[in-house]
């Protein structure tokens, strides 16, 4: 196992809201501007600065900054982290 229970815990902790699981959700699909999340999703800028630096701090999404706007994109390096962790766990507590 690459990561901690606790990173894993971690990630679950930011799937775990129905705002981010739709964010994640757009994101999925392809890179998307704050400004086009925003309309999407229907909140405000500072709540969706807190949803998008969960998601970034636990590594599921990852940003960049065009001008003045900031993108997002899935961070498929992790997602694949995390669907092996999953096909992983029934095996854990028959070690």
């Amino acid at each position: 196992m690459k990561n901690s229970f606790a990173e894993y815990a971690l990630l679950f902790k930011a799937l775990s809201d129905e705002t981010r699981l739709k964010i994640y959700t757009l994101l999925s699909d392809e890179e998307r501007c704050a400004c086009n999340i925003l309309e999407e999703v229907h909140i405000t800028q500072p709540t969706l600065s807190y949803h998008m630096k969960m998601l970034c701090d636990c590594g599921l999404a990852n940003s960049r900054k065009d001008g003045q706007w900031v993108k997002y994109t899935v961070n498929r390096e992790r997602v694949k982290q995390l669907e092996d962790f999953l096909e992983e766990l029934p095996r854990f507590g028959k070690k």
